[in-house]
């Protein structure tokens, strides 16, 4: 339709469209499909990320785009904090928990892991092992 010529020869930019078109077409049935796809979003038990993955998953559900769940990172471990830790990781540790209460509250049942604040980045096969055990665990 976009090919306005009378000519009998192979439109290129034509040719690109439709295989274009094809292709996307390709791809909405895969993201859609769930069996064959789901996404997972992950947060931190900080406001602004729990605000931004609520609106993606409803943006995912009003396409019919399949969640998987939700991953909760970076947690600070009550078992590692005692009384004399620093007052910062303790306020921080009060905020996440609240934090925690509105995740449990938005996605109760949805949430498939959380995984702890590791003392260091999450670099290297080591690291990828350790968080890989506490994501499957």
């Amino acid at each position: 339709m976009l090919s306005f010529t009378k000519k009998k020869e192979a439109d290129p930019l034509m040719d690109y469209l439709i295989s274009f078109r094809d292709r996307m077409e390709h791809a909405r049935v895969l993201l859609t499909d769930p069996k064959q796809t789901s996404f997972f979003f992950v947060t931190l038990p900080e406001a602004l990320p729990i605000a931004v993955i609520t609106r993606f998953i409803n943006w995912f559900q009003d396409f019919g785009i399949p969640v998987g769940g939700v991953i909760v990172n970076m947690l600070i471990d009550r078992q590692s904090v005692g009384a004399d830790t620093a007052d910062f990781v303790k306020n921080r540790m009060a905020m996440q928990a609240e934090h925690m209460e509105t995740i449990w509250q938005k996605f109760d049942g949805d949430v498939r892991a959380i995984l702890p604040l590791y003392e260091t980045e999450i670099r290297g096969i080591p690291m990828l092992q350790r968080m890989g055990n506490a994501l499957f665990a």
